[in-house]
């Protein structure tokens, strides 16, 4: 069940699908994209605090939009709204606790970088964008 009313979250999607992120809204597709044994996805786990619209989004755009290397797929779930997608890709995040928002980076199908809500909330904008690029950097 979704926590929030989806007129509400439309434009915070948005935010990021307009931006090349795709919306994964089922474990299914959670899986289908995080198992892939090939190439390199960046996940956001979108939600609707604060720290996400000040930080989290706009770090994003900016390293995927500046960086000479980047993944290969762009992909988004949101917090409160698809739980089992959530859920579901907080699995594949693991040993990390779950957190919103918050950034994981996988490489052939394994779990390389993660910022941390604590990362992100706790940061300015540019630092942020620094982390990303540098994973991009040795990852992608």
């Amino acid at each position: 069940m979704a926590s929030y009313p989806e007129y509400m979250v439309a434009p915070i999607r948005q935010d990021l699908t307009s931006a090349g992120f795709e919306q994964l809204m089922t474990p299914e597709e959670v899986d289908s994209v995080l198992n892939a044994q090939s190439g390199t996805v960046l996940l956001a786990v979108n939600s609707v605090c604060g720290c996400a619209a000040a930080k989290a989004r706009p770090a994003l755009k900016m390293a995927v939009t500046s960086s000479d290397k980047k993944p290969a797929k762009l992909v988004t779930v949101f917090a409160g709204m698809e739980t089992e997608a959530v859920a579901k890709a907080r699995e594949h995040m693991l040993p990390y606790p779950p957190s919103s928002p918050s950034i994981a980076l996988f490489k052939d199908g394994e779990l390389v970088h993660v910022i941390e809500r604590h990362h992100i909330e706790g940061n300015d904008l540019m630092r942020i964008v620094d982390n990303l690029q540098g994973a991009f950097e040795e990852y992608c």
